[in-house]
C-alpha cells in the first residue's frame, strides 16, 4: 500500500473538486440559453477536431453504443451534425459538424470565455491572475 495521504492533500483535493463543480455551473449559466446537454455539448466539442465516427464518439465519451446513436439522433434532428457513409467502409458513418454546429459551439465557448476573463480582470489583481496562471500550470499536470 501507498504513502499515507496527507490531511492538506485531503483538504486541497476536497476543496478543488467543490471548486470546480461551482465553477461548471457557473460556466453552465453563461451558456443556458443554448438547450444542449453536457453530453450533446461535450461530442459537438470533440468533433471540432475533425469528423468522427459513432463507435469512435462512443469509446471517447464512455458511453455505449446504443447511447451515443441516441445522442447523434438528436444532433442531426437539431441540424448541428451530418452522418455520411465511410468511403473506406460502408458499415459505418462518418459523423460531422454542420455548419451551424460550427457557429454554435464556437460562439458558446466565445461567450463563456469572455465572462471568465472578465471575471479574472474585474475580480483579481494583475499579480492575483498571475498566481492562478502559475497554480494551472501546477494543476494541469493532475490530467497527464
Amino acid at each position: 500500500m501507498g504513502q499515507e495521504i496527507s490531511p492538506e492533500a485531503v483538504r486541497a483535493a476536497r476543496e478543488l473538486r467543490a471548486l470546480v463543480s461551482r465553477l461548471r455551473r457557473r460556466l453552465k449559466e453563461v451558456a443556458a440559453g443554448h438547450e444542449l446537454t453536457p453530453s450533446q455539448t461535450s461530442v459537438l466539442s470533440r468533433l471540432m477536431d475533425g469528423p468522427s465516427s459513432a463507435s469512435a464518439l462512443a469509446a471517447a465519451e464512455r458511453v455505449r453504443p446504443q447511447s451515443m446513436a441516441t445522442l447523434l439522433a438528436g444532433l442531426e434532428s437539431a441540424g448541428l451534425v451530418t452522418r455520411s457513409p465511410d468511403p473506406d467502409d460502408g458499415r459505418r458513418q462518418v459523423v460531422r459538424l454542420s455548419a451551424a454546429a460550427h457557429e454554435f459551439v464556437l460562439g458558446s465557448r466565445a461567450e463563456r470565455e469572455e465572462w471568465l476573463a472578465r471575471a479574472l480582470q474585474d475580480r483579481f489583481t494583475p499579480d492575483e491572475r498571475a498566481t492562478v496562471v502559475t497554480a494551472l500550470g501546477l494543476l494541469d499536470r493532475l490530467t497527464r
